[in-house]
C-alpha cells in the first residue's frame, strides 16, 4: 500500500543506500497507479515516507529512478520469458509450444502486474533512455522467439525472411494479452487467452 507506515518508518531511519530499495518498492506502487506522466519526485516521497530532497539524494531525477526500477524489475519479467520457452522446441507442434508457454508466461504475468505496468507505462511519455531500454526488452523477447520459431518450424519457406516476422507477430501478440490482462482489466484467464492466440498459430503458421 502506497503510504505504508511500517516503511515510512524504515524508510525515515536508513542510509541513502539502504533507503534506495525502499524507495524503489514505493515507485513501483505509485507508476502502477499514475503512469510515468502522473508520477513525480514527490509523491514517491510522499509514498515512501520521506522528504522529497531524501528521493533526489538516492536518485538524480525521475528518469533515474525509472531506469532503476525497469532494470530491478526485468530480472523477474526476463525470468518469465525465458521460462515459458519449451525446452525442445524440435518436439510438439507450434500451436502446443504456444499454449503451454503463453499459459505459463500470462500467468506470471497475472501474479506481477504492476512490474508490467512500469514496461507498459515507459513506453509513452518517459524519456528516449528509459524507452530504449524497454525496447532492448521487447527485441530480448523477439530474438528469443525467433530461436524457438527456427526449431519448431524446420520446414518454414525462407525462414530469413518469415521468421523475424513470426517471431514479430507472435511477441505482439503476447505484449496485447499481458496488456489486457494488467492494464485493461479483461476478464479472461491467462489459459483462455493462451488458447486463442494458439489456435491463431495453429491456423496460420502451419501455412507459411
Amino acid at each position: 500500500m502506497v503510504g505504508d507506515p511500517e516503511r515510512r518508518q524504515r524508510a525515515r531511519h536508513l542510509g541513502p543506500e539502504r533507503r534506495r530499495p525502499l524507495i524503489l518498492d514505493a515507485a513501483l506502487e505509485v507508476f502502477s497507479a499514475n503512469g510515468f506522466a502522473g508520477t513525480t519526485m514527490q509523491s514517491v516521497a510522499d509514498a515512501a515516507g520521506v522528504t522529497k530532497p531524501v528521493v533526489y539524494d538516492s536518485f538524480a531525477n525521475r528518469d533515474e529512478l525509472l531506469l532503476a526500477l525497469l532494470a530491478r524489475e526485468e530480472q523477474h519479467l526476463v525470468v518469465s520469458i525465458v521460462a515459458a520457452l519449451p525446452a525442445d522446441p524440435s518436439v510438439g507442434t507450434p500451436e502446443e509450444h504456444v499454449l503451454e508457454g503463453l499459459t505459463a508466461f500470462l500467468t506470471a504475468v497475472s501474479k506481477q502486474p504492476q512490474s508490467w505496468r512500469i514496461v507498459f507505462g515507459a513506453q509513452y511519455g518517459a524519456a528516449p533512455v528509459v524507452a530504449e531500454r524497454v525496447r532492448a526488452a521487447r527485441a530480448f523477447l523477439v530474438e528469443s522467439l525467433r530461436l524457438t520459431l527456427l526449431q519448431s518450424l524446420p520446414g518454414v519457406a525462407d525462414p530469413d525472411a518469415n521468421l523475424p516476422v513470426l517471431a514479430e507477430l507472435l511477441a505482439s501478440m503476447t505484449e496485447s494479452c499481458a496488456r489486457m490482462l494488467v492494464v485493461d482489466g479483461t476478464d479472461r484467464s491467462p489459459a483462455e487467452l493462451a488458447k486463442t492466440v494458439s489456435q491463431v498459430v495453429a491456423g496460420g503458421f502451419g501455412n507459411v
